[in-house]
């Protein structure tokens, strides 16, 4: 699996308004019919795991480029028009509670995919794992409060997860790709998309830290000894004041620094259990229940600034609108504009040939999508 990107966006409250999310839902059933019907399954995924295409999707929606909602209200769209026994696809999770049901959700679905019980297991692992690299080995103030998994009868999935900073209202958001799978650890991502970076962010999945990876699971595999000399040294010492100077700030005040300083409580116990179990991997070591952020970032400053191992404080950063946007931006949603759109896509969807067969027999069902009148 690899991770494609991440967006960074303001953080909007509220709800889609119902005359749009309709709209949304037909033209989204449009867009995702034609996609399937035309390349397949796995192309859907490709392209939800793309963040630029994700954020096109959205503005042509006309939810706007800039909102976190954006995220939320569009998986939310899929997930209502995405029947898993027509397409052989299926929509897990959502935002807050509806992400912790996306365990069970995969189980339900694998079932009626009739997928192996290895198969549902690796799925299951794969949501879980996404989820913990996301929130615990990217720090940069984003702690996830949606994740939407995507699966196919083939078993093959995508994900599409935000996290939220509350100090300046904005969101991140993450996609992942289950096609040319080599680490959840390594480099799993392509671009970051988005209008802010963070001046620092922990990045232990930047091939700059390669050796932070490898010294964090050494101290594991020595035992929690070790790593509670070395935490409790750092806590006591003038070099806890001093971190600003490893992660290369140059104000002490920042809420960055905050979140990225040296955390005061451990959960020594899951710390314990890695040690018994001695991980083989750096995934196997941050898969251990209980093993956060927390102690991510410090075995990572452990590493850093006791063993000099190097470490990215970089937060990878780079972004997109159609018909409007709900909020007026960048400008308000003409409602007599998109549903000619519609129209307009279902009038060229008529004209579609392939391969010479005639035009395709789904996408002339899309013509009932297409709404009579405005309302």
């Amino acid at each position: 699996m690899r991770r494609v990107g991440s967006a960074v966006l303001p953080l909007h409250g509220g709800y889609a308004p119902r005359w749009l999310f309709k709209r949304m839902k037909s033209l989204a059933s449009a867009i995702v019919a034609v996609i399937v019907e035309e390349s397949g399954r796995d192309e859907l995924l490709r392209r939800l795991s793309n963040p630029f295409w994700f954020q096109s999707l959205g503005c042509v929606l006309g939810y706007d480029w800039h909102s976190s909602g954006v995220t939320t209200v569009v998986t939310g769209a899929l997930r209502e028009i995405v029947d898993p026994k027509a397409m052989g696809i299926a929509v897990c999770g959502g935002k807050g509670k509806k992400s912790t049901r996306c365990p069970s959700e995969i189980h339900e679905f694998g079932a009626l995919f009739e997928l192996s019980d290895e198969q549902i297991h690796r799925l299951e692992y794969a949501s879980r794992i996404v989820a913990k690299v996301d929130n615990a080995a990217i720090q940069a103030g984003y702690p996830l409060y949606h994740h939407a998994f995507f699966m196919t009868i083939e078993g093959k999935w995508s994900v599409v997860q935000q996290g939220m900073s509350v100090s300046d209202k904005t969101a991140r958001r993450y996609h992942w790709l289950s096609d040319r799978v080599t680490s959840y650890v390594n480099e799993p991502h392509e671009a970051i998309v988005g209008d802010i970076a963070r001046q620092r962010a922990l990045d232990m999945t930047s091939n700059a830290s390669e050796e932070c990876r490898a010294v964090s699971l050494d101290l594991i595999r020595e035992g929690v000894g070790r790593v509670r000399k070395d935490h409790g040294l750092l806590l006591r010492s003038k070099q806890q004041r001093a971190l600003t100077d490893w992660m290369g700030y140059a104000s002490r005040k920042s809420d960055e620094l905050q979140e990225l300083s040296m955390p005061r409580n451990i959960n020594w116990d899951a710390m314990r259990e890695a040690y018994e179990f001695q991980p083989a991997n750096y995934e196997e070591l941050i898969s251990t229940r209980g093993i956060g952020p927390g102690a991510v970032r410090a075995l990572a400053l452990i590493s850093q600034i006791i063993y000099g191992a190097k470490t990215s404080w970089k937060d990878p950063v780079k972004y997109s609108f159609a018909l409007g946007g709900k909020d007026g931006v960048p400008f308000p949603v003409d409602r007599r504009s998109y549903d000619e759109t519609i129209q307009f896509l279902h009038f060229l969807v008529e004209k579609a040939r392939l391969d010479g067969k005639e035009k395709y027999a789904a996408l002339e069902r899309l013509k009932s999508l297409a709404p009579q009148k405005n309302v």
